[in-house]
C-alpha cells in the first residue's frame, strides 16, 4: 500500500490532479492499517490518472520545424547587394569595430536582447525630434550590431518616404520598396534585399507617387508588417523626424517600442519634450544621445593612463 500512497503523493505534487476520494482513502490505510471497501476502486482510478498525467509530453508538431526551415530557406533565396562601406557611411561597428562608437552600440544591444528574449520587443521604431539629429545613422548601426555574427535576422524598413537616405548612404540605386507595397500591392518580401557585408536585410522607401503621409495611413501598411514579421527576429523602422511631420505616428502603432535620438548640443530641450509627448511615454523605450564629444576623450584618457595606444579614433556617430 505504501507504493500506491507514494504514487498518489507524486501525482498530487507533479500534476495537482487526484480523483475524488482517492487521497482520503489512501490516508485511511496509513492511519488505520486496513483498506476500506472502496479503496480498490479508488486505487484503480488513481493508477489510470497517474498513467495519463505522468506520461511524457507529446513532441511539438512537425510543421513547426518545417515552417522555420521554410522561412530560413526563403531568406537565403533573397537577392544580395554587396556594398562598399567607407568610414563616411558611419556604420562604426563595421568601419571602426574597436572604437568607442561601436562599443556604445554593442552596449545598447546588451540592453535590447533581454527584452527580445522575453518576447516583449521585436519591432523597434527609431526617430528623432528634428532632421540631422542622426536617427538614420543610429538605425544602420543598431541593425549592424543586432545582425553581428549572423545570430539574428534583422530587417531595416525605411519608413521615411519624404526624404529617404539609407539607399544613398549604402551606395545603392534607389529602387522599389515600401511605397510600391502601399500603392500597387507589391509583396514586400519580393522587394527585400540582403545587404553584405553587414548581413542585415533592407526594404527601401521606394518611389511614392501620392502623398507620403496619406500613404502611411492606409490599411495596406498593416499588410506590409504582417507579411515581413514572420521572417525576421528584429524589424527596425527608420522614420521621419517627429517634428514637423506626423508620419511617425502612423508607423508607431506597428512598433513594440520607440527609440528617440537627440543631438548633443543641438536638439533643444523644448523639441525633446515635444517629441516625447508625440511619441508617448508609454511607447518610449529610451532616448539616445548622439554626437557627444566626451566619449572620445574618455576613451583616449583610458588608453593613455595604461600606456597604450588609443584604438582607431572614434568618430561622432553623425554629422
Amino acid at each position: 500500500m505504501s507504493k500506491v500512497f507514494e504514487a498518489l503523493q507524486r501525482l498530487e505534487r507533479e500534476s495537482g490532479r487526484l480523483p475524488s476520494g482517492v487521497s482520503s482513502e489512501a490516508q485511511k490505510v496509513f492511519e488505520n492499517g486496513a483498506p476500506s471497501p472502496d479503496l480498490a476502486a479508488a486505487i484503480e482510478q488513481a493508477n489510470q490518472v497517474i498513467e495519463e498525467t505522468l506520461e511524457p509530453a507529446a513532441a511539438p508538431p512537425a510543421q513547426t520545424t518545417s515552417r522555420e526551415l521554410q522561412l530560413a530557406f526563403s531568406l537565403e533565396r533573397l537577392p544580395v547587394d554587396n556594398v562598399q562601406l567607407a568610414p563616411a557611411s558611419r556604420i562604426v561597428p563595421y568601419t571602426e569595430p574597436d572604437g568607442p562608437g561601436a562599443d556604445r552600440f554593442r552596449l545598447l544591444r546588451m540592453r535590447l536582447n533581454p527584452l527580445w528574449e522575453a518576447g516583449k520587443l521585436k519591432t523597434l521604431l527609431i526617430t528623432s525630434a528634428h532632421a540631422q539629429d542622426g536617427k538614420s545613422t543610429v538605425a544602420l548601426n543598431v541593425a549592424t550590431v543586432l545582425a553581428e555574427h549572423g545570430h539574428k535576422n534583422v530587417l531595416v524598413l525605411e519608413g521615411d518616404l519624404c526624404h529617404p537616405s539609407l539607399a544613398h548612404r549604402l551606395g545603392l540605386q534607389r529602387r522599389e520598396g515600401l511605397a510600391e507595397c502601399l500603392e500597387s500591392g507589391e509583396n514586400p518580401m519580393s522587394l527585400v534585399r540582403r545587404i553584405l557585408p553587414v548581413g542585415w536585410y533592407f526594404l527601401p522607401a521606394g518611389h511614392p507617387h501620392g502623398n507620403p503621409t496619406e500613404l502611411l495611413q492606409t490599411p495596406d501598411l498593416a499588410r506590409v508588417f504582417d507579411a515581413v514579421r514572420p521572417y525576421f527576429d528584429w524589424i527596425l523602422i527608420d522614420t521621419p523626424p517627429v517634428i514637423p511631420l506626423t508620419d511617425t505616428l502612423s508607423l508607431r502603432k506597428y512598433a513594440d517600442a520607440s527609440l528617440l535620438v537627440v543631438r548633443a548640443g543641438r536638439t533643444p530641450r523644448s523639441a525633446v519634450e515635444l517629441a516625447v509627448g508625440r511619441v508617448g511615454t508609454e511607447n518610449l523605450l529610451g532616448i539616445l544621445l548622439n554626437g557627444s564629444e566626451d566619449l572620445d576623450r574618455l576613451y583616449s584618457d583610458y588608453h593613455r593612463s595604461y600606456g597604450g595606444q588609443s584604438p582607431r579614433k572614434g568618430r561622432r556617430v553623425d554629422r
